[in-house]
């Protein structure tokens, strides 16, 4: 019986590459979202995965979205938390309801679910936990205090969890993706673009699915002696 796979995040952008990649690698996924049923359903159709719409930063909506999932495809054994948002801003210019969005979805997000799961692939001897960061959680970044903090929290997070799960055969890592050709990117001003890629030694920005690659082979039998350890892939901008 096929693994099943919980990807938050996963109808578009990263999220998108990853869950397809870990569809044709053989699991049952389902991919979360939050807001945008059109853009849901066209990638349920023209993939055949599933979707589950919850905000990922509400526990009790993670709660109830972890049982029906659980309930209609078998237990969550397969975990990657991608969700995330932005609310960028210098601090002066930062509101409270800027830094808590951000904390609750991008950080808040991979308590809630690997609470929920945890206990689950504890008692079936295998997990597989990957939560994806930032090269601006470790290098930061200007008018991203809330945002590096979040995504910086997630590391700390990563080496801690990964400590509680290695005698149950659960790994837990990071992977703290680059400068992504995704739509966020690409709405970025052609002439900061050109800043950005001329910092990256590879000369180009990165691919969803270069991400999606390092999510498949974490998550695989081959990666079951990597735990607590984050994988950067960003071209050599930032080495950590």
């Amino acid at each position: 019986m096929a693994r099943v796979a919980l990807v938050t995040g996963g109808t578009r952008g990263i999220g998108e590459a990853i869950s397809v990649a870990l569809h044709a690698a053989g699991r049952t996924v389902v991919a979360s979202y939050v807001g945008n049923d059109h853009a849901a359903k066209s990638f349920s159709d023209a993939t055949g995965i599933s979707v589950a719409k919850f905000d990922a930063s509400d526990f009790a909506a993670c709660e109830g979205a972890v049982k029906q999932i659980s309930e209609q495809h078998g237990p969550i054994e397969i975990l990657v938390n991608n969700a995330g948002i932005t609310r960028d801003g210098t601090m002066a210019r930062m509101s409270r309801d800027m830094w808590d969005a951000v904390m609750d979805t991008n950080l808040g997000s991979c308590f809630n679910l690997c609470k929920l799961t945890f206990d689950g692939m504890r008692q079936s001897k295998f997990g597989r936990v990957v939560n994806i960061g930032s090269i601006n959680g470790q290098a930061g970044q200007y008018g991203q205090v809330n945002y590096a903090a979040a995504k910086s929290g997630i590391h700390g997070f990563t080496k801690a969890l990964a400590q509680e799960g290695a005698r149950f055969g659960i790994t837990v890592n990071a992977i703290a993706p680059g400068y992504v050709d995704t739509e966020m990117v690409r709405a970025v001003p052609p002439d900061v673009l050109t800043k950005i890629v001329a910092r990256i030694p590879m000369g180009r920005l990165g691919h969803a699915s270069d991400i999606a690659r390092g999510v498949v082979f974490l998550t695989s039998d081959d990666g079951d002696f990597i735990t607590g350890s984050t994988l950067s892939i960003n071209g050599g901008q930032h080495m950590y």
